[in-house]
């Protein structure tokens, strides 16, 4: 490989490498409990918009589209607890909640899947079920609930396999990353939880 095909591969898939480095960025911070985490994600997804609307992956960019309040939201939630609390704490997710939020979870992408196939979406069910799961992920994210790294890896485990299938290599790539960061993520998570029972 010389540096000619380095600067061509990089000119034709500048965006997608700006993704996935602010995205790997913004996955570490969440792992550290650190609030810059939020405003890095924002970059990430406005490229993974563009990039999932070239692919056909219709669902994963709506969630790009839909997951930008709950990044609002989950960043306003982690500063007010800062102010607060002096950090961000994590926080107990009930089993009734976890069980209703799963539950809801699937049912949203089996419903989005269905409407994604009229429009000859690119894996509309697999795509859709990821998306949705996504948004609960969000969700138990910014609310300060370890569950949500359990369930970025069940996730991102299979955006590999979709990323793969539709020869988006590099974001492939990127998601065995997110697999490694999401189990970083619930090492440091329950640490601090530990630490937060002790104290």
């Amino acid at each position: 490989m010389n540096w000619t095909t380095i600067a061509n591969y990089i000119a034709a898939h500048w965006l997608e490498i700006i993704g996935s480095v602010t995205a790997i960025v913004s996955i570490w911070l969440t792992t550290k409990r650190k609030i810059a985490c939020w405003p890095i994600g924002i970059i990430s997804d406005l490229a993974y918009l563009v990039i999932s609307y070239h692919a056909q992956l219709f669902s994963f960019a709506l969630l790009l589209v839909g997951g930008l309040p709950l990044t609002i939201y989950g960043w306003w939630y982690w500063e007010r607890s800062v102010r607060d609390e002096g950090e961000v704490r994590v926080v107990p997710l009930p089993l009734k909640k976890l069980l209703i939020g799963t539950a809801a979870g699937v049912l949203g992408g089996l419903a989005l899947g269905a409407w994604m196939k009229h429009y000859h979406a690119s894996l509309p069910y697999l795509d859709a079920m990821m998306t949705s799961l996504s948004v609960l992920g969000g969700w138990w994210q910014a609310r300060k609930h370890i569950a949500n790294w359990w369930l970025w890896i069940v996730v991102d485990v299979a955006y590999v396999g979709e990323f793969l299938y539709k020869n988006l290599l590099l974001t492939a790539l990127l998601y065995a990353a997110f697999v490694a960061l999401a189990i970083l993520g619930l090492r440091d998570w329950q640490r601090a939880q530990a630490t937060q029972i002790a104290a």
